[in-house]
This record gives structure tokens, C-alpha cells and sequence, in this order.
């Protein structure tokens, strides 16, 4: 799956979370300073043109929703990291943000926890 800008990422995260929405919409869930709504509208097709969302047109306007879901985005991207920044390992990952004291004894006997009753 191919990565999002940061710029199309925000955009995503607003069609995740309203899940159909008018570029009035979207423009209006953006953080300020607002971008312009023909800044939206481009990066809107460029997503469009990337397979990440599709249109409903309702005569003059369109209707923008997503066709990947927010947790198949999310897989696709953690997977990417591991590879590109831990050679693919998993436990790389989590040996680095115990060290970064980013996770906790408690975190990895939920993680332990969760592992065996996945089994």
C-alpha cells in the first residue's frame, strides 16, 4: 500500500472519523490555520488518484469517503516501519521503546497476556 503525505494523512483522518463528507466539511474539521479549499481539493484528488478514497457526485458538489480503512492504513504503515527501521522484527521494536522508556513491565504483560489467549 502506498504511504500518505502528512498533508494527506490529516485529510484521511478526518474521512475516517466522519466517515462521508463535502469538501466544506472537510475544510471546516481542518486545524488552524485553514488550509484553502483548493489546497483540500487537490490533495482530495490526489487521494482519489491513489485509490485511498472515492466520490459521490451530488450534482454540482462531491461527496468524498474512504475505500481503506483506517486499521488496514495503520497495518500497512507499522508493518513499513518495522521493515524499513528494524529489519522486521517485531521484538526489535519493542526492545527499542522499552530502552526509550516508552513501554512499561505493566504494557508487556498485557502484551504477554494478550499473545496467549490469541493462541
Amino acid at each position: 500500500m502506498k504511504q500518505l503525505t502528512r498533508a494527506e494523512e490529516q485529510l484521511m483522518q478526518t474521512l475516517w472519523r466522519l466517515e462521508k463528507a463535502y469538501l466544506k466539511d472537510i475544510v471546516e474539521d481542518q486545524p488552524e490555520p485553514k488550509p484553502h479549499s483548493n489546497t483540500v481539493a487537490t490533495i482530495l484528488k490526489i487521494l482519489v488518484e491513489k485509490g485511498f478514497i472515492g466520490i459521490e457526485v451530488h450534482g454540482r458538489v462531491h461527496q468524498y469517503y474512504p475505500l481503506i480503512s483506517k486499521e488496514a492504513y495503520s497495518a500497512s504503515s507499522i508493518s513499513n516501519l518495522v521493515e524499513n527501521y528494524f529489519e522486521g522484527s517485531f521484538a526489535d521494536v519493542v526492545s527499542f521503546m522499552v530502552d526509550k522508556k516508552k513501554l512499561k513491565v505493566k504494557d508487556i504483560e498485557l502484551l504477554l497476556q494478550q499473545l496467549k489467549t490469541k493462541k
